[in-house]
């Protein structure tokens, strides 16, 4: 053992100060074996929680982890909210390998969101390995650049996407050993079979697959050559809305529901609310609206622009817009903290939809409250509770309630060498902010969204104007 120390000691301080010396081949006999060390030292399962911050798994977490060691496929089947997106990542980078170089592991997810969300987490576990992101939406030739300049042990992505650069050969399928998809039971409801099989197809060396779904599919389909396969089954099928949801019937006297919506918001104040329609079109109607009364709202839907969608979960996320408007494209995989109210503006056609959408608030040991907004032609499925309590507006409506922050747009970012540090010194020293006006930080490639406090949004604005970050000037503005 201690011969095993001195070595590790010595070949990491030769390769340290190879590399800074700049005279160390990354292939060398130094280079591999420091980089199994570092390898070793940081992919404990202890050092990846407490670069998460968290200080435990939970049982279903625990279980996949448990099972990927014995070497079978794995099915997961686990509510929305419980933590999939872990239970997968832990024994993916635990199974990479340091000494292969290209892509070892294949993450396919249903929408961009998740894609992007998926890479930050992946992030956050603070790995020697890298990952990159690919989805429509933006130009595939600038992906291919990345993909070429970072090489990525781990490619997560849209099948779609995911399709065109393993057609193009722009990652090499040869070293492909794991497969994840998640949200399987979605990406199968959005129409992605095909892209999926075709994947799959393109990938011969494939060893492990991973497949985590929030509802349990009759058949799994045959494209996905799952072979010894363990299925872990988390969904409780006598307890499918949360002990702790309050489930509310809200009455609307006429059957266009935009006046009764309009109440319900104005009753919920400024905690953080997610209103569910069935259509792209019934969304933008609802947000248009709620804005010519004064209500701050976000909308998404598949149809936006990526931006369009990235900003409006952003200002979602950072309290800057405390109601948002969606398409059951937000009921699943997206991580949005502390959602207190569930608005159920036209009900889904499955009962899995519902519990799904409800599913967004009383996540972990959080309460939540889910509203049912219904008139007296409206049919009842027989997945609502017969019991459902009803809401009582009271007999003086409140004023529509202002989010607490604003979302400034600032235009530098990373390959700027502007990070959060600089931008929350900057906001203290010139925007005259304390700690706690100062809210959460996106740092982007090319610009920053920074939340700031409503009530000093005006002073802010005006004790920055012609102020540089890091001796640079730069446009900043409240986001639009």
């Amino acid at each position: 053992m201690e011969c095993f120390l001195n070595e590790q000691k010595c070949i990491l301080i030769l390769y340290w100060a190879g590399h800074v010396a700049g005279f160390l081949h990354k292939n060398s006999i130094f280079a591999v074996k420091a980089k199994f060390y570092i390898y070793k030292l940081s992919m404990t399962l202890e050092k990846i929680l407490s670069n998460l911050k968290i200080e435990h798994l939970n049982a279903m977490q625990q279980a996949a982890i448990d099972v990927y060691k014995e070497g079978s496929d794995v099915i997961l089947l686990s509510p929305t909210g419980s933590g999939k997106t872990l239970a997968y990542l832990i024994p993916l980078v635990q199974n990479l390998k340091a000494d292969v170089r290209g892509v070892q592991a294949i993450v396919l997810v249903p929408s961009r969101e998740l894609a992007l969300q998926t890479e930050q987490v992946f992030k956050s576990m603070n790995t020697p390995f890298k990952a990159v992101c690919v989805y429509g939406g933006r130009p595939a030739m600038e992906e291919h650049r990345t993909l070429k300049g970072v090489e990525p042990a781990v490619v997560i992505g849209t099948p779609g996407r995911m399709n065109d650069h393993l057609g193009k050969q722009n990652i090499d399928a040869s070293t492909v050993r794991i497969l994840v998809i998640d949200e399987f039971d979605k990406s199968l409801e959005f129409g992605f079979q095909e892209e999926m099989a075709d994947v799959i197809g393109k990938l011969p060396a494939l060893k492990r697959r991973f497949l985590l779904s929030a509802t349990d599919a009759e058949e799994i389909p045959r494209f996905t050559g799952l072979n010894r396969t363990v299925k872990l089954n988390f969904l409780s099928e006598d307890e499918p809305l949360p002990m702790r949801l309050q489930l509310y019937e809200v009455e609307s006297p006429v059957k266009d529901k935009l006046e009764t919506l309009y109440r319900l918001v104005c009753c919920l104040g400024s905690e953080s609310t997610i209103v569910f329609c069935n259509h792209r079109e019934s969304v933008d109607r609802v947000g248009q609206y709620l804005r010519s009364m004064k209500v701050s709202c976000g909308v998404f839907h598949g149809g936006l622009e990526q931006e369009q969608r990235e900003r409006a979960l952003y200002k979602f996320r950072n309290g800057s817009c405390s109601l948002f408007i969606s398409t059951d494209l937000a009921a699943r995989g997206l991580d949005i903290p502390d959602i207190r109210h569930v608005i159920h503006y036209h009900l889904p056609v499955a009962e899995d939809g519902f519990i799904h959408r409800n599913g967004r608030t009383a996540r972990w040991d959080a309460e939540g409250s889910a509203y049912v907004i219904l008139h007296a032609d409206d049919r009842r499925p027989d997945y609502l509770p017969a019991d459902m309590e009803r809401f009582e507006f009271p007999e003086v409506l409140p004023k529509p309630a202002q989010p607490l922050f604003e979302t400034l747009y600032i235009g530098k970012g990373k390959k700027d060498k502007v990070n959060k540090i600089d931008i929350v010194g900057f906001l203290s020293k010139k925007g005259g902010l304390s700690k706690e006006e100062v809210g959460r930080i996106d740092v982007k490639d090319h610009y920053a969204y920074a939340a700031v406090s409503r009530k000093k949004i005006k002073q802010v604005l005006k004790l920055i104007q012609g102020e540089k970050i890091k001796g640079v000037k730069t446009l900043i503005e409240v986001a639009k």
